[in-house]
């Protein structure tokens, strides 16, 4: 496999959500779909960085081939795909495995994690590991987390407290019960929507809010659609890289080998990366007059104390070991440190 190098930046404009490469004759291809923006996007850069890791190291014997934008499928419809080989990589959102376990529920909670370094620092524990158990009998191999950063809301109304978008409707990623449990709570009504329409949705008045991270609400231009941005950092979006146990099975052991240890670093070098990536893409929204509404204490107290009781609604489900250990974390994480 060979990269094209020497292309123009109106040639590369021309493929926004392709990685750019050439597989060689007699080169296994494996397809990696993703939903995002492949460049200046946390997610993108790092399958990008996985591709290019393993095209160099297994040239002539297996080739990645990156889409992102939705180009191939959506988060609901790639885990099929991932089955039926059509895609052979994906990073959905970590919620999406709530559909194969409620575990998966506990990035949903809102505000059990102070920020992506807490995060970061509880999916590295034997705990967070072995979640990925959960999708084993469905057929999936879950490679590594992958981070992004913390959901931010925005709506048509300025934001403050959990009141102020009463009677709107905003868009969800997935059915989960908890982000549904949270809206209710806000009287807000939700509208599940493939991320792709979701642009589309705010500009025609379909839903009039959303919640995501700096990287998405930019790179997808929401907040040009949107009265403000807030700060609240209440609960975090990340991937879960995943593949097929076919697909990982069909590999001779060095081949497989290879893929598992490329993907270990490229999760390790990448995480590092997510979170510089949101705050760029933050600084972006300001630099294009977006609006941002920074929370005051006393008001993320007030959000902090409307939204706690959700985790003891839901602790059988997710189970309270899994939560006391989110919390003990987040505790003992210095971000500053």
């Amino acid at each position: 496999m060979k990269f094209l190098q020497t292309l123009t930046l109106a040639a590369l404009a021309a493929f926004p959500a392709q990685l750019i490469a050439q597989c060689d004759q007699g080169e296994r291809v494996a397809r990696f779909s993703l939903i995002t923006a492949l460049q200046g996007h946390p997610k993108g850069e790092a399958a990008l960085a996985f591709a290019e890791q393993v095209n160099t190291q297994l040239d002539g014997t297996l080739c990645v081939e990156v889409y992102g934008r939705s180009e191939l499928y959506n988060d609901d419809d790639v885990f099929e795909a991932l089955l039926n080989d059509d895609v052979q990589f994906a990073a959905p959102g970590v919620t999406k495995f709530g559909a194969y376990s409620d575990q998966f529920e506990l990035f949903n909670l809102p505000f059990l994690f102070d920020g992506p370094l807490q995060v970061m620092a509880f999916l590295e524990t034997e705990m967070a590991q072995s979640m990925t158990d959960g999708i084993s009998d469905d057929g999936f191999v879950g490679l590594g987390y992958w981070a992004n950063g913390m959901r931010q809301y925005s709506a048509t109304v300025p934001m403050r407290l959990p009141s102020d978008a009463s009677g709107l409707s905003f868009r969800v990623s997935s059915s989960s019960p908890v982000t549904a449990e949270v809206l209710r709570r806000m009287n807000i009504t939700p509208v599940k929507l493939s991320f792709s329409k979701v642009y589309d949705a705010l500009a025609s008045g379909e839903v009039q809010g959303q919640e995501n991270t700096w990287a998405n609400i930019q790179k997808e231009e929401f907040y040009l659609e949107q009265a403000a941005v807030t700060e609240t950092n209440h609960n975090y979006i990340g991937y879960l890289v995943v593949t097929s146990q076919a697909f990982l099975d069909s590999l001779d052991p060095d081949t497989r080998q290879t893929v598992i240890d490329i993907m270990k670093l490229t999760t390790h070098e990448r995480n590092r990366f997510a979170y510089e990536i949101n705050q760029a893409r933050r600084q972006d929204i300001l630099d294009d007059d977006g609006v941002i509404i920074t929370l005051t204490p006393e008001e993320l107290a007030i959000w902090r104390a409307e939204m706690k009781p959700v985790w003891d609604q839901f602790r059988s489900s997710i189970g309270g070991d899994l939560i006391d250990a989110a919390v003990e974390i987040n505790a003992t994480v210095d971000p500053f440190n």
